[in-house]
């Protein structure tokens, strides 16, 4: 799910919402079970994890939400807006990268105050460490990349790394 506006990056590199949410329709074309969603898209304005878990509650009260990040993200968790409504509303599905291990994580995790007017202790989130080797790739690393003229196709699937070609994304020479 692709968001409108990101709230932390600089709009120079950011190449607008629809060429994102192209790039995430094509990334997961013919994988069963998998659709790029544009409702951050649609609501526009900057995108906070925490409305967009609320809006999917308010529209399907009885879905059972994953919210999937690397380990390294979930280390910031705890700097978010309303951290403690994201892991109330979302089982939070963490995958390895290098550099960050389990432990660190709910550590990191275990500084989220319990959520808004909620009474007593603090709820251990719902974590779930997924099994799977470390993938090492970063949306950085690929704009970086594309900046210096090396391909990409390796790091985001052929279909991506020709539209970001065709559209001269990131610095590529259309």
């Amino acid at each position: 799910m692709p968001l409108h506006t990101p709230p932390h990056k600089p709009a120079a590199e950011d190449p607008g919402p629809m060429h994102r949410l192209a790039m995430c329709r094509l990334a997961v074309e013919g994988e069963s079970g998998l659709e790029a969603s544009a409702l951050e898209i649609e609501r526009g304005g900057p995108s906070y994890t925490a409305d967009t878990l609320r809006e999917i509650h308010a529209s399907e009260p009885e879905a059972e939400l994953t919210f999937i990040v690397g380990a390294d993200t979930a280390m910031t968790l705890p700097r978010w807006r309303r951290p403690q409504d994201v892991l109330a509303m979302a089982r939070l599905a963490v995958a390895g990268r290098p550099g960050t291990d389990g432990a660190e994580v709910l550590d990191a995790l275990a500084s989220v105050p319990a959520p808004s007017g909620a009474a007593g202790p603090h709820v251990e989130p719902e974590v779930v460490f997924l099994s799977m080797a470390p993938v090492d790739v970063s949306s950085s690393q690929v704009r970086e990349r594309v900046a210096r003229g090396e391909p990409v196709a390796e790091l985001v699937g052929e279909p991506v790394a020709r539209y970001i070609a065709e559209h001269g994304l990131y610095g590529a020479a259309p």
